[in-house]
């Protein structure tokens, strides 16, 4: 499995850690930067040349994942949920970088470098790329729904259960 990487400044040196690893465990890396210390670059420009990657090789059918790393890994998961067919999970324990996979059927997986150890966020890519999707009828749906206001901006109905509630209330679904 190809597996495609980007950080910033504070994900440098797990990225190089990450690349060694996956290669030492079967996985092909492709590191689209950055590859030296800048403490002031721009994750955007790396995050989503990471994310346009494994979008385009899972078009064309290939089993391509993604990982990408800042300092919190929040702005590197939203960079990475700004393509098109992208469903990047921030992962803080071993339990949430599994139900990415598990029930969000996620592509890419953004860390903190910051907030765990190295151990730990290695620990969390390795459950993350080892998890498969359950396709479980749920899961689908949402899934679908995502990916149908992604390509056309509709918001899915309101399920019947809460039809008249809230500030949808008296507007045509």
């Amino acid at each position: 499995m190809r597996v495609h990487l980007g950080s910033d400044h504070a994900g440098l040196d797990l990225k190089a850690h990450l690349v060694e690893w996956l290669g030492e465990h079967g996985y092909e890396a492709v590191d689209h930067g950055p590859f030296v210390y800048d403490a002031v670059d721009d994750y955007p420009v790396f995050c989503l040349r990471a994310a346009e990657a494994v979008a385009r090789e899972r078009a064309a059918g290939q089993d391509s994942m993604g990982v990408v790393i800042g300092g919190s890994g929040n702005g590197e998961q939203m960079a990475a949920n700004k393509v098109t067919g992208i469903r990047c999970a921030l992962a803080w324990s071993e339990e949430t970088a599994k139900l990415a996979r598990d029930h969000n059927d996620a592509q890419m997986v953004s860390v903190g470098g910051r907030m765990h150890s190295l151990e730990d966020m290695t620990r969390f890519v390795e459950v993350f790329l080892a998890e498969p999707f359950s396709g479980d009828e749920r899961h689908v749906r949402r899934i679908g729904q995502l990916t149908s206001y992604d390509e056309t901006s509709v918001l899915p109905p309101l399920p019947a259960s809460a039809q008249g509630l809230g500030p949808d209330a008296g507007l045509d679904a």
